[in-house]
């Protein structure tokens, strides 16, 4: 009796069916995933390691609250405080007219425009207070002058 016997063949890196995806596997890099599951042998170190997920780190944005009160009067005088929460850090300060003006300007036109208009007319009044003293001095110098004949 003969038995035909079939020899013995050396186990093979490849497999003979394809591998199948799963959805988790649909990475640009699964092809090289693939290769590296589909030999049962491999050690655990060859095997690519899924970096943890990265929280994106929330920064708060420390608010710093202070508050600038500019006032001004008819006469041109100006003054600023500062004031932080309930606490003043300056206060009373006198402040130019025009120094005004320029910080309103780089702040917005829209803080600037009423400012200006409030500035320019206190810039009138005094421009016709310095008129009506001028004529009052004229009027002393003239008056002195007939004295002295």
């Amino acid at each position: 009796m003969t038995v035909d016997t079939l020899a013995v063949e050396a186990p093979s890196d490849v497999a003979d069916t394809p591998d199948t995806l799963t959805p988790t596997d649909a990475t640009p890099n699964a092809a090289a995933s693939a290769a590296t599951t589909s030999t049962p042998d491999a050690p655990e170190a060859d095997k690519p390691k899924k970096a943890p997920a990265k929280k994106a780190a929330s920064k708060k944005t420390k608010t710093l609250e202070l508050t600038l009160t500019v006032t001004g009067t008819a006469d041109g005088e100006w003054h600023a405080e500062l004031k932080q929460g309930s606490t003043y850090l300056a206060r009373n300060l006198a402040v130019a007219a025009a120094a005004v003006s320029r910080a309103a300007k780089e702040l917005h036109e829209d803080l600037s425009t009423p400012i200006d208009e409030v500035i320019e007319a206190a810039r009138e009044q005094q421009a016709a207070k310095v008129a009506a003293l001028e004529a009052e001095l004229e009027a002393a110098r003239k008056a002195l002058a007939d004295l002295a004949d």
